[in-house]
């Protein structure tokens, strides 16, 4: 179980006048997050939804408050942390000059999945994710959607309980994003929790289970898909979220 309590992260940006402000880019988050479920972080660009994530994923460190994952906290047990989760954003960076692979390869390796049985499941992450027409071309020659998949690979590969996708859909063809979010599903299935961003409302009213919506670095509203538009009387999330945050004008 993820559980954030209290989570607050500060930045200091420079106004127009040149004058320094504080803001929270997260501002008093609570939550917890089970296995066995999607977790929705939904809302616009700006509303601090990778922030968070990158809280959960021990990148950055909150200002106040704490996350612990199954117990643990990342100034004791960084390491047993890492090894639980897959972090991945939608902009994420990988070799260029190797093969997928080659890049699954080192990934097992790095984790320490055992050499007797890696090649199996580098072929079983092949399978899922349709990777088996380019596994073995360079990375640079793919598509954006083929580079995302392989990246979605690398996460893959040690068996991690955790997922933290960071809008790792955006940009991509329909055929590579419903391969992730089919891939999302499954892992579901397998009891794995999903922590999944995105601004894209239908596709989340699709796939998760619990769905938080964020605005300004705070929880606006939280729930089933369902409860939220019975809670604001709509039929979909996205117009959910505009009642939500009606004559709400502030940037």
């Amino acid at each position: 179980m993820i559980k954030v309590s209290h989570v607050k992260k500060k930045f200091i940006r420079t106004e127009k006048n040149k004058e320094k402000k504080e803001f929270y880019a997260v501002d008093d988050i609570s939550f917890t997050a089970l296995e066995g479920k999607v977790i929705g972080i939904l809302g616009p660009n700006g509303a601090g939804k990778t922030t968070l994530l990158r809280s959960l994923a021990g990148i950055m460190q909150p200002t106040s408050g704490e996350i612990t994952i199954d117990d643990l906290t990342f100034k004791k047990n960084e390491t047993d942390i890492k090894r639980k989760i897959a972090c991945l954003s939608g902009n994420t960076k990988i070799y260029q000059t190797i093969t997928p692979y080659e890049l699954l390869k080192m990934c097992g390796e790095f984790y320490e999945v055992p050499k007797n049985s890696l090649d199996s499941r580098i072929k079983e992450i092949s399978h899922i994710l349709d990777l088996d027409s380019f596994l073995y071309n360079r990375i640079d020659k793919l598509s954006t959607g083929q580079t995302q998949r392989v990246n979605i690979a690398r996460c893959l590969v040690h068996n991690p309980k955790y997922y933290i996708l960071d809008e790792v859909t955006s940009g991509l063809d329909i055929i590579s994003g419903q391969i992730i979010l089919d891939f999302i599903k499954q892992e579901k299935t397998n009891n794995k929790c999903i922590l999944y961003s995105t601004h894209y409302m239908e596709e989340a009213e699709n796939i998760c289970d619990i769905v938080y919506m964020m605005n300004h670095g705070k929880f606006i509203a939280q729930g089933t898909p369902e409860e939220i538009k019975k809670q604001t009387k709509t039929t979909n999330l996205r117009d959910a979220f505009f009642k939500l945050i009606e004559g709400d004008n502030h940037e």
